[in-house]
């Protein structure tokens, strides 16, 4: 299975639109994941046209973003036999502190993920820590706190493979 992953598109304040470039990138995924700070449904919609889109509530979207039915604070997904997390800020300590085993049941979560996709930082992260591959996309339109061509991510998920690639986007022509 291939997903596009994206995050903090801020649109239309960091950008008037999504760049034309995701499309190319996405083209032939089974599903596109948003990590948040979506700002305008619109956005969901126009990625909708390439694949099936869920989503994150980022810290910056309205309620009535998640009034939306692709949209939760946090999507636990069963993928070929691994649990992916779509949420927008990570829980940090996490990332230094193990979940419980897998065959214990936790009071205070449900089944430890295999894969953290996340947004929130505008920064590309790729990397695995207690068995758990995080990845952040960054941003295509406000990487790095920074307006112009940002980055996206392809994730491959298979029984055997858990895969991230980060992908620059390049700048655009404006209109003639």
């Amino acid at each position: 299975m291939r997903i596009g992953l994206l995050a903090d598109t801020h649109i239309p304040e960091a950008a008037r639109r999504l760049p034309s470039q995701i499309s190319e990138v996405f083209r032939g995924v089974d599903l596109i994941l948003h990590a948040g700070d979506i700002y305008l449904l619109s956005v969901l919609d126009e990625l909708e046209r390439i694949a099936p889109v869920l989503a994150a509530k980022g810290d910056d979207d309205e309620m009535d973003v998640l009034a939306d039915r692709r949209v939760k604070r946090k999507h636990v997904i069963h993928l070929e036999g691994h649990t992916l997390w779509l949420i927008h800020e990570i829980p940090y300590i996490r990332m230094v502190t193990p979940w419980p085993s897998r065959g214990r049941a936790s009071t205070t979560e449900e089944t430890p993920p295999d894969i953290v996709a996340f947004g929130h930082d505008h920064c590309t992260i790729v990397e695995r820590r207690n068995g758990v591959l995080f990845v952040n996309p960054g941003s295509p339109t406000f990487l790095n706190y920074r307006q112009g061509p940002g980055t996206v991510a392809l994730l491959t998920i298979e029984r055997a493979v858990l895969e991230a690639k980060v992908v620059h986007l390049s700048a655009e022509s404006p209109p003639p």
